[in-house]
């Protein structure tokens, strides 16, 4: 059994990333941390975890060597003390922005301040296997990713993987998001209403998220906007783009398919008939499942794609549970099987 242990779990992060681990069939975890709730079993924090573990919060301090170590801590904690946590685990998964960006001035330009470990961020693989599957099969350390980036960059995939669009133009993405994005990563919250409140002060243009995008996708005039939209969880992303001359919708047919049949998580969403005809956020609660679609103007060349993930799983630590399994050379679907719900 492969020792794990969680830093920062008291969050909607850290404890979607438990529930995960413990119905994992190779994994035991060790030691969960919480100063907030220090001494507390998890499941006063995570009832949905009641009768599934007897852990209890511990301090960081106690925290003792495992195989592999997930830091699920507010954005700009796990930098301060990447050296220590180096000593306890061979193998690092960080769900935070800590190590997403390669660049530190791109860092210090996206989230404010200079970054306190940057001889670090050459070391974190970007942690997402669609994009970086080969990489993070032999990777010690592996960042986390922005949920809207995750969206927004899989909805971009097989547009700009298959050559299709301009990548010059104008990229404008448009991302719906729940109340629990503001709580994902590192940050428990208080309420629902209160998470929604602080999404709706997101800045219309810049969100750091784009950062991502602009780094994974090679792009340069591209925009994220959110909306906050009666959702718990999820995220929708759709993105506006301009194919090349000649590109008709048969292309966009086998660029979505190849996508799908080289990623287990991808699927892909275009219905002429049925319930759901376009990507839905609600279909994939729970999964860690990113549903595609497109539409193409063929007179104009306007695309629009459109991902949906769950921004706790596809949007954090599912896809942090993923990248576990291919650092460890196990199917990367392994205890990520879960289709969603329906109806919901």
């Amino acid at each position: 059994m492969l020792s794990v242990s969680i830093v920062g779990g008291s969050g909607f992060g850290g404890g979607e990333l438990l529930r995960l681990l413990l119905s994992h069939p190779h994994v035991e975890v060790r030691q969960v941390t919480s100063r907030a709730h220090l001494g507390e079993y998890v499941y006063q924090v995570h009832p949905n975890l009641r009768k599934r573990t007897q852990l209890k919060f511990i301090n960081p301090a106690e925290l003792g060597p495992v195989d592999v170590l997930f830091l699920a801590l507010p954005h700009g904690e796990s930098q301060k003390k990447i050296n220590d946590y180096a000593v306890l685990a061979s193998k690092i998964v960080d769900l935070s922005a800590d190590f997403r960006l390669k660049d530190a001035d791109m860092y210090e330009k996206w989230y404010g301040k200079p970054h306190a470990a940057p001889d670090w961020l050459s070391k974190f693989v970007y942690g997402l296997p669609e994009l970086h599957r080969s990489e993070i099969a032999t990777a010690n350390y592996v960042s986390g990713i922005g949920c809207n980036a995750t969206a927004s960059n899989l909805a971009l995939l097989p547009l700009i993987k298959s050559d299709l669009i301009e990548l010059f133009d104008p990229i404008i993405i448009e991302v719906k998001v729940g109340s629990s994005e503001s709580g994902a990563e590192g940050n428990s919250g208080s309420n629902h209403a209160e998470r929604a409140n602080v999404i709706r002060t997101f800045s219309s243009f810049g969100h750091r998220h784009t950062a991502e995008v602009i780094q994974e996708m090679s792009v340069k005039d591209v925009s994220l906007t959110m909306t906050a939209v009666d959702l718990v969880r999820g995220v929708l992303a759709t993105a506006h783009a301009r194919v090349k001359p000649g590109v008709v919708t048969k292309d966009l047919w086998k660029a979505y398919r190849t996508a799908a049949n080289e990623n287990p998580f991808i699927r892909v969403v275009k219905e002429q008939r049925g319930i759901y005809r376009v990507p839905e956020p609600k279909i994939v609660t729970g999964s860690n499942y990113a549903d595609i679609g497109f539409e193409l103007d063929e007179t104009s060349g306007h695309v629009v794609s459109m991902c949906a993930i769950d921004n706790l799983m596809k949007g954090a630590s599912g896809t942090a549970l993923q990248c576990m399994n291919l650092m460890m050379g196990w199917d990367e679907m392994t205890g990520l099987d879960f289709p969603g719900l329906h109806p919901i």
